[in-house]
Order: C-alpha cells, then structure tokens, then sequence
C-alpha cells in the first residue's frame, strides 16, 4: 500500500514527535545507546525475546489470561508496546494479550538496512503470533500500527477473528489547513532525512508529545526519555528513516472492502496526527465497520483514557460470534 511518509506514517508521538527519533534539544550528534543498557531499563519481568529470520529479535510480552481468546497489539511509529500497558492491565483477566516492537522500535534488533514497510511488518506481526501458537486471534493497530493491522487482515483473514484500529492510518481526509510540521517537510528530502539521523531534538519530541497525549500531565519526564533513549537504539535511526513507500499497493477506499474481519474503528476527535475525519472515512469504507470517536481525546486513547477505551474494547469483542477454537468471546 502506498504511503507517503509525510503524511501517513506519523506514530503515536505525532507529527513534530519525529524529532524523538535522536534526542535532546540543539544540534549536537547523539551516539547510539547499546541494547545492554537500553534492555536493562525498559525490559521487566514480562519482556520476552525471539528469534526471526533475517537477524530479526523480537522483544514482545505474552500476558493476560493464558487460555482466553488472544490479543494481538501493534504500536504506531517511533513508538513502542509500552503504549499498551494500559489496556493489558484492564484486560489482561479476561484475554491472552501479545504485545511487541516493531524493527526499528523499542527493544527489538533487526539489521540497519531493514527495510520498514506495512507488508513487512504484517509478516513479522504474523510470524509471532503463528510460533506462539495463536490461531485465530483478534489484531489492534495504533497509527501506523493499523495500517500493520488491516494489511494482516487482508493478507491473512483466516487467521485474523476481528480487527481494531485506533487513530489509525489508512484513508487521510482533506487537509484541515495547519501548515505542515518542519519535521515533515525535512523527511520529504534526501538531505532532511541525513540531517535528522544526527539531529539532537528534544524539545520537538516534547511538543509532539504533548500534541499527541492532549493531557500534559502524561507526558512525563519518565515517557519523555523512554521515547528518545529507545529512538537512539543501534540501526533505529536509519529503519525509521529509510521507509519503502515503493513496496506497498496503492490504498484507496476500494482497499478496504476486501476486509472480512468484524472491525472496530476508535478515533479521538481533537487528534491533531490524524484528524478524526480519517478515521469515519476508514470506518465507512471498510464494511459493517462501528465508529467510536472520544470528545476531547487525542492519538492514543489507550493511554488517555484507558478505562473508556478498554471498555469499548472489551464490549466489542464480547459481542463477537463465539469461536470454539477460542473459547467463549
């Protein structure tokens, strides 16, 4: 699916949030930040590690209720499967729940040149999820994370049981008129792309941030650093960078048809990454899609109002035809 990085890809950190890719405010080089230290801080008891094809390790958490019906979550860009701790500890008593980083994000390795693409990910997505043994299993996707999801889904919809995609990519609506980021216009040129491999920016991740999260109080020095120490893992620099807008299918509201998955499209209303808009012109496009949008909620309404959005969630899925392979909904 083709996609345009300065107007599709932005993650849960948000447009000017690109600037997290390297770190602190003015223009001096960051040096990587080996995986040891990195894995030393942000792994926990739950973190995991497996091996891929391709030099690929992926670090993902298998929590929740081992024999419930599975869960799989996918971050947006530059993100990480932080962003789901919130929903694993409202839903993790009723679900088995798989969380992971994506090549060229939070604790998991892949090589330099790894080439970051929808499809790509999907596979890898689909790969951890067949070796765990979760077969069929409900797909969520934030951001770029639900462009993975809806690409596994029409890639593999017998394996997928239902798909949620939360301020998702996909069908961007007309522009609302704000000027584009620097940080984007940087992306969209050879040299902006070299620059913002050594640029040191702090400040723009902050912003970016508090763009995203709405709320300032969760953007925490505590997120602020987990953002920009995982951007400065080895090869995460030049993976973020160096994305194969040439290696997708074009997208168009057609796509989405195919979809046979019961899907849930969730959308915050003032999210300033991808307006709210985009996400009813998903919804309606993909079919008998549901449409929930949160007044006052930005990018990730799984971090800003988790109890709401778990919720909904939750119901979504209970609602679902039960699945003998998976036990009761």
């Amino acid at each position: 699916m083709t996609l345009d990085l300065a107007r599709h890809w932005p993650g849960v950190v948000g447009m000017a949030l690109l600037g997290a890719l390297v770190a602190a405010g003015s223009l001096m080089f960051r040096a990587d930040i080996p995986f040891a230290t990195l894995e030393a801080k942000y792994a926990n008891g739950q973190s995991r590690f497996m091996d891929l094809p391709g030099a690929i390790r992926v670090h993902y958490r298998d929590q929740g209720l081992r024999g419930g019906p599975a869960i799989v979550m996918i971050h947006g860009y530059s993100a990480s499967l932080d962003a789901w701790e919130p929903w694993v500890a409202r839903l993790g008593g009723r679900y088995r729940i798989v969380t992971l980083d994506l090549p060229g994000h939070g604790l998991t390795r892949a090589p330099s040149d790894y080439t970051l693409s929808l499809q790509r990910y999907a596979q890898l997505v689909d790969a951890v999820a067949m070796t765990l043994g979760l077969r069929p299993y409900v797909v969520v996707g934030n951001s770029m994370g639900g462009g993975v999801a809806f690409t596994l889904a029409l890639n593999r919809p017998d394996r997928v049981r239902a798909l949620i995609l939360v301020d998702s990519i996909g069908l961007p609506a007309a522009s609302d008129g704000k000027p584009t980021p620097f940080i984007f216009k940087m992306l969209a040129t050879p040299v902006g792309k070299m620059v913002l491999k050594v640029l040191d920016t702090r400040r723009w991740a902050v912003e970016g941030l508090k763009s995203a999260y709405v709320d300032p109080a969760l953007v925490t020095p505590a997120l602020i650093d987990r953002y920009v120490e995982l951007s400065l893992a080895p090869g995460h620099r030049s993976i973020l960078l160096n994305g194969d807008n040439n290696a997708e299918s074009p997208v168009t509201a057609d796509t989405f048809k195919a979809i046979k998955a019961p899907t849930l499209v969730m959308h915050g209303d003032v999210d300033a990454i991808i307006p709210v808009a985009s996400g009813r012109a998903l919804a309606a496009a993909i079919p008998a899609a549901r449409f929930i949008h949160y007044p006052e909620v930005g990018h990730v309404p799984m971090e800003q109002i988790p109890d709401r959005s778990a919720r909904d969630l939750d119901d979504f899925i209970q609602g679902l035809k039960s699945d003998p392979s998976q036990g009761p909904p």
